[in-house]
This record gives C-alpha cells, sequence and structure tokens, in this order.
C-alpha cells in the first residue's frame, strides 16, 4: 500500500507541475478526489489490509487526500492571480507606469444628505437603523394596516419576486421590526432604497431613497411631529424653510398628512421639478395608527407616537438645486462628483 501511495504522490507532483490553466486543474481534481478518483480507489483497497494495517495506511491515505487538497487550492489562487495579472498587462487602457492621478474622489449627493439627517438625528436622540431591501408582504404592507386587496396598495405598483417576495416600496416595511426590536420609549431613523414600478420624469424614478423616522412615547402629539421636522429641515438648509402640512391619507398614520416645502430651484414660481405648482411634495407623515402599535407589540392606549418618509433623493435635489431627479442614477461622473460635504 506505501508503495502505490508513493506511486500516486509522485505522479500527483508530476501533474501539478504540468498545469497552467484552470481547465487542467480541475481535470486533476476529478482525477485525484473525483467519486471515482484515485484516493477513493485507495480508500476502497483498506478492506483487503489487515487490522493494524489497515489503520495506519488509512491515515496514510488521508493526509495525502489533505495534501492534495491544499495544493490544488493553492494552484487555483495562483492561476487566478497569473490570469489577473495578465488581463492587467494586456488591457488597451491601462497603463501601470502612469504617475498616480492627485484627484481625490467624491460621495454620492444622497449619501451627502443620508449622513448629515443621521447626524442631525442622533444628535436629539434617534438611533439610526438598516433594514432589508428585499422584504415580505406582511413586512410592506399587511403589518402597516395595509390588508391584501387594500384599495391603499394601487398606490405603489410594486415589484415581485417570483418566490412571492418583494422590493420594498417604502422603508416604512421596517416599522414593525424596529417597533419590536426596541419597544417603547422609541426614537429611530431607518434610511434606505426603496423600488417601484413608474414612469420616470423629472420628479419621479422607480428606485430612490427614503429615510423613514419614528418617536412612540406618552403622550407625543402632532407638535411634537412639527418640532422636529421644522428642525432638521432648518439645519439640512440653513436658512428658514416654507412648509405646508395637507391631509394625506396612509393606512399606517391617523391622521396623517403631507408635508411640502416650497421649491428651491424655482423660489416657489413653478418649475418642471415641481410640477409647476411652486411646492415639492417631500414628507409623508403622521401619527402612527393604533392598529400599527399593536401589531408592533405596543399598547395604543398607554403610547403615541409619529412616523414620516422623508425622500433623501427630493431632498438631495432641493439642497443642491439638481432639476432632474434622474441625474442621480445616471451614473455620470461629471454630475456627481461636483458635490462636496459641508
Amino acid at each position: 500500500m506505501k508503495s502505490k501511495i508513493q506511486a500516486l504522490r509522485e505522479d500527483f507532483e508530476a501533474r501539478l507541475a504540468a498545469v497552467s490553466v484552470p481547465e487542467a486543474l480541475e481535470e486533476m481534481r476529478v482525477f485525484f478526489l473525483g467519486k471515482k478518483g484515485a484516493v477513493t480507489d485507495l480508500l476502497k483497497s483498506l478492506r483487503d489490509l489487515p487490522g493494524e494495517e489497515r489503520k495506519e495506511a488509512g491515515q496514510e491515505i488521508n493526509s495525502f487526500r489533505d495534501e492534495v487538497e491544499k495544493r490544488l487550492a493553492e494552484a487555483g489562487r495562483r492561476l487566478s492571480e497569473a490570469a489577473l495579472a495578465a488581463a492587467i498587462r494586456t488591457a488597451k487602457h491601462y497603463n501601470p507606469t502612469l504617475p498616480r492621478r492627485e484627484e481625490k474622489g467624491s460621495y454620492h449627493p444622497i449619501t451627502l444628505v443620508q449622513r448629515e439627517l443621521e447626524e442631525i438625528f442622533t444628535g436629539m436622540g434617534f438611533t439610526v437603523e438598516d433594514y432589508f431591501e428585499v422584504v415580505n408582504d406582511y413586512q410592506c404592507f399587511e403589518s402597516l394596516n395595509i390588508p391584501k386587496h387594500h384599495p391603499a396598495r394601487d398606490m405603489q405598483d410594486t415589484y415581485y419576486l417570483e418566490n412571492g417576495q418583494l422590493l420594498k416600496t417604502q422603508t416604512s416595511a421596517a416599522q414593525n421590526a424596529i417597533m419590536k426590536k426596541y419597544g417603547v420609549p422609541l426614537r429611530a431613523i431607518f434610511p434606505g432604497r426603496c423600488f417601484r414600478n413608474e414612469a420616470t420624469d423629472a420628479c419621479h424614478e422607480n428606485t430612490f431613497f427614503q429615510m423613514e423616522g419614528m418617536m412612540i412615547d406618552k403622550n407625543i402629539s402632532i407638535s411634537n411631529l412639527i418640532y422636529f421636522m421644522k428642525t432638521m429641515l432648518s439645519e439640512v438648509f440653513r436658512q428658514p424653510i416654507n412648509v405646508r402640512l395637507r391631509p394625506g391619507f396612509f393606512p399606517f398614520t391617523e391622521p396623517g398628512f403631507e408635508l411640502d416645502i416650497n421649491c428651491l430651484i424655482c423660489g416657489g414660481k413653478g418649475c418642471p421639478s415641481c410640477k409647476n405648482s411652486g411646492w415639492l411634495e417631500l414628507c409623508p407623515c403622521g401619527m402612527i395608527h393604533p392598529n400599527v402599535l399593536r401589531e408592533g407589540g405596543i399598547d395604543p392606549e398607554e403610547y403615541t407616537g409619529f412616523a414620516f418618509g422623508l425622500g433623501l433623493t427630493r431632498l438631495a435635489m432641493m439642497k443642491y438645486g439638481v432639476k432632474d431627479i434622474r441625474d442621480f442614477n445616471s451614473g455620470d461622473l461629471a454630475a456627481l462628483s461636483q458635490f462636496v460635504s459641508e
């Protein structure tokens, strides 16, 4: 048996030295480690050996198999690194001898706005949470007081996946999980990317960013909501901002509002970004519906709270004077690299 193992070891070394492409390495793996490979044959032949000799030979075969696995993995890494180096050398637009460019990269404008808001809200005692982009129907709708066949679902043209899950249409999909995670009292914001199957124009995109926020405690009222929204907007824009509250229907709030800001691109005169109205819808908000609180394990007889869904993408448009929302997803570095944090 020892002579067979030694012969197989020498054969392995010779084959490995000749390997130059990943395909040949895979053939070696099958030859030595496959179900019908050489190592398997050796293990099968152990049954013909006496007890003590069988144990010793088995240990030697297992040691050889471990060595083969390790050596093949190392060879695979070397081949991958060599292939990458060759690709770089032959690339038409890459020259490793060029001097390093001194220009620094820049953050995406939405990232800048998100980080600024996170700093503002953490300064007011809010925690920052993250949540999934792929959710289920309960998280996105039913936990938010939107049962199946509810007409409110028609307001959001949703991307459904074959497995029954969906791309979240709103950051509100995280409300239930965060209520159950922290209980009360609760102050949390949770930014994220959202998706809706809708036509794009200067103020609508099918992929956009929101920031949801919640505050739940005893005796929370609409006055608290207005205070936090005004504080946040004055910090972001560093100037007084004209706002208006309009009644708005959202199944997860009661009452619900639409918070609009005076369009900063046109100064309220009217432009394509605000649909020539002078106002831009920025922040759906309201008092959290009692059914939503109950679903999150919170007693609505004892606690109240407000929630808001801030459009980060639209906020970035206002802050930086971007007239077309589609610029943010364009990948145009000339357009996106001009923004800097203040």
